[in-house]
């Protein structure tokens, strides 16, 4: 016993370097094998859908941790995690992503930026949408709000990318799904933009279904600017087509015969019930001013400017709105220029034949009835007349040789009339003006051609 314990006393000393020798080279293989299965794990895991995963390994021994989108997806990722060789233990902590009741999802736009809200039910999803944006709103900034939630509809990405589509045809507004269910509100950024997003929702997956659409149109507009220094007529914004742009740029080149139309406007969808029949007496009302803007939006039309006597001004003022078809609005800051300085006989003469040079005054055929686009015309006459106090007028009525020659000498004469009529309630004194109706009978062309009678069909201004 006591030769034992001699023995014992001797061979315990050197196991102390045996055990540090394999605790260290415990130690030292331990972290290439837990790193080995992390990356195997991670890889098996890589065709796998879940979100925020993270693998931990201790020893042979894995803790697994992710959001996972079904319960199959789940328990198919665990079992991947279980059939990694090497792997002893897996402490499963995944869970089910929660679901949305409703499944809601939403693109607001405002002058900024465009915001995606509300759910995706997939990384890859929300992803893609998020490419979308920014794909089709030009380089507008596009902010991710988005979380994940099972619940959503079938065939929700291809519902959700058609609306993001219409997301850019909007100025503002905001779009939201719920479940299957759409609803759209905002401002178009175009004209004929409600018309193209209502034909696009067409277009929905089916099981959709627009539940509320409240996008509404840009406003109408249509505006003339008349420039007395530069000569001009400047048409800009809208029309419906291009029939109704021919007969207003056509009329504003009868009515506004000492201007150049400069003509700007633009086709397009949109406009107001009615419209023709309102621009064309506000831009006859336009061509009485000696300057002004014509502003028409959606159904109401502005008018401003300088009439170029008081009573021109009266009668804008009362006609614009009492013109207008029913439902339009009628506004006017209508003012009056300056009276010009009086001239003498001679000078009145030739004012009178410079713009009757330019423009004829014309009438509804066979009568003596004068034709609206004239008004213009009459207006700058009327003031002429008025910077000539004291001369007196001759208004001398002139027809073509077609026809009857007693009809178309009472037709001069009452054309001449008319205009002479026109002057009195200019408010200029009636005794200055002697209306004469001359029939056919002092030609200035032949009226052999129709040009030729036409010129002969004329209204003429001479200062006794």
């Amino acid at each position: 016993m006591r030769g034992f314990l001699r023995w014992s006393s001797k061979w315990w000393p050197g196991t102390i370097p045996l055990v540090i020798l394999w605790a260290f080279a415990a130690w030292t293989s331990t972290g290439p094998l837990e790193s080995d299965l992390a990356q195997r794990t991670t890889a098996a895991l890589k065709d796998t859908v879940l979100d925020k995963t993270k693998i931990a390994v201790a020893g042979r021994d894995v803790t697994f941790a992710a959001d996972a989108f079904s319960e199959d997806g789940r328990r198919s990722a665990v079992a991947s995690v279980e059939a990694v060789p090497g792997v002893r233990l897996v402490n499963d902590d995944s869970r089910l992503v929660p679901e949305a009741k409703p499944f809601t999802w939403s693109a607001e736009r405002d002058v900024v930026r465009v915001t995606l809200g509300g759910n995706a039910p997939l990384p890859a999803i929300k992803g893609r949408l998020l490419d979308a944006a920014r794909s089709s709103l030009n380089g507008v900034e596009v902010a991710d709000r988005m979380g994940l939630a099972r619940g959503a509809p079938p065939r929700f990405d291809a519902a959700a990318l058609l609306l993001i589509d219409q997301i850019g045809k909007l100025k503002d507004g905001k779009i939201t799904l719920s479940d299957n269910q759409v609803s759209l509100s905002g401002m178009a950024r175009d004209l004929g933009g409600r018309e193209a997003i209502a034909a696009a929702l067409k277009n929905l997956p089916e099981g959709f279904s627009v539940a509320a659409n409240e996008i509404k149109a840009p406003p109408y507009i249509f505006q003339a600017y008349k420039d007395p220094v530069a000569l001009t007529l400047t048409l800009t914004g809208y029309v419906p087509d291009n029939n109704v742009h021919a007969a207003l740029v056509a009329a504003a080149g009868r009515k506004f015969f000492n201007e150049k139309v400069v003509d700007n406007l633009k086709a397009s969808l949109g406009a107001p019930s009615g419209f023709f029949n309102a621009v064309i007496p506000a831009l006859g009302a336009l061509s009485r001013l000696s300057t002004g803007t014509l502003v028409v939006s959606d159904r109401e039309v502005k008018l401003s400017g300088d009439a170029l006597y008081e009573a021109a001004a009266a009668q804008i003022r009362a006609a614009l709105t009492k013109d207008l078809p029913r439902g339009w609005q009628g506004k006017q800051e209508i003012s009056v220029k300056p009276a010009a300085a009086p001239v003498d006989a001679t000078v009145c003469q030739q004012l009178f034949s410079d713009l009757l040079g330019k423009a004829r005054i014309r009438f509804e055929r066979g009568q003596a009835v004068i034709d609206p686009d004239s008004a213009g015309l009459l207006d700058r006459l009327t003031e002429t007349a008025m910077r000539c106090p004291a001369a007196n007028i001759e208004i001398a009525g002139h027809t073509d040789a077609d026809g009857n020659e007693g009809l178309n000498q009472e037709l001069s004469e009452k054309r001449a009339q008319a205009v002479a009529d026109y002057l009195v309630r200019a408010g200029l004194p009636a005794e200055r003006f002697k209306a004469t109706g001359y029939g056919a009978a002092q030609p200035l062309a032949s009226n052999d051609t129709d040009e030729g009678k036409a010129q002969n069909r004329r209204i003429e201004f001479l200062v006794r």
